[in-house]
């Protein structure tokens, strides 16, 4: 070989061995996908079959990434007139005050429900080792001064949905029996949990439904049905979307609009758009 054709080789290869880097960091992170589906609901009043409710998981506002990037896809989810949005935790990424602020920002642009918006706490919300709770405090005001309920181990009916909101498994405030002690199963329950974990955890009493989770972002990068090398739950059952439990209750783990990092490889962005319909 010449060394006029080492060089071609030598340069062919380097730009065949960026193109993953540069679309991991550059392309798939900014790639989101609205993933649609059905939601079927046990009691759901009729009023709301075909009714639009929308999840959307770990924002992490902060310095991680462009959080523009957050507000471009609010505009694009804004075409689906979601009935009902639910936020699964994880705001920000820090906690800081420079989150909050952003934070304020991001969701003057968000996306809101025509009957409800609610939202529930991540750990990334309490802040350093998750135990700052002057954090998830500001958080919770930035929240519900923008029009979001927020749930924090509580329970709310609307327009015949009853949305049960746990606070985050790593926080100091987690406490899901105070709410599932006293539910009531003949309702149209819907379980948001930020962590899936909780799943393995006595606290259901019973519980036969729906449970909507984030946190793992499944894993950012991996390779389907071959390895996830970063999954942040005890459990790697736990990656993403349907998960059946095998006890009347199913789990439906959401990807993450934003990112730990800004890096995602075959795990592209999600919002996920569910179609309520009688179980």
């Amino acid at each position: 070989m010449t060394r006029k054709h080492f060089l071609k080789r030598l340069f062919q290869l380097s730009v065949v061995g960026a193109f993953p880097l540069f679309y991991s960091w550059q392309i798939e992170p900014f790639w989101v996908e609205f993933v649609q589906r059905k939601l079927p609901v046990k009691n759901l009043p009729k009023e709301l079959e075909g009714k639009i409710l929308m999840q959307i998981s770990d924002l992490h506002v902060g310095n991680r990434f462009d959080w523009n990037f957050l507000i471009e896809s609010f505009q694009k989810a804004q075409q689906f007139n979601p009935d009902f949005v639910v936020y699964t935790g994880d705001f920000v990424n820090h906690g800081t005050p420079e989150d909050h602020s952003d934070l304020k920002k991001v969701m003057a642009e968000a996306v809101y429900g025509k009957l409800g918006t609610f939202g529930i706490l991540g750990n990334h919300d309490y802040g350093k080792a998750w135990k700052d709770l002057g954090s998830s405090e500001e958080i919770c005001r930035i929240l519900q001064n923008s029009g979001v309920r927020m749930l924090n181990n509580e329970q709310i009916e609307c327009h015949g949905l009853n949305i049960i909101g746990f606070d985050d498994l790593w926080s100091p405030n987690f406490g899901p029996m105070k709410v599932m002690k006293d539910y009531d199963a003949l309702k149209a329950n819907l379980v948001l949990c930020h962590n899936p974990d909780v799943c393995d955890k006595n606290v259901w009493n019973g519980y036969q439904g729906w449970i909507l989770s984030g946190h793992t972002h499944g894993g950012q990068c991996r390779i389907p049905g071959v390895i996830t090398p970063i999954l942040p739950v005890n459990n790697r059952k736990y990656v993403s979307g349907e998960i059946d439990l095998s006890d009347g209750r199913m789990l439906y783990i959401n990807r993450a609009i934003g990112h730990s990092f800004q890096v995602r490889f075959m795990v592209r962005p999600e919002i996920t758009v569910f179609t309520l319909t009688q179980a």
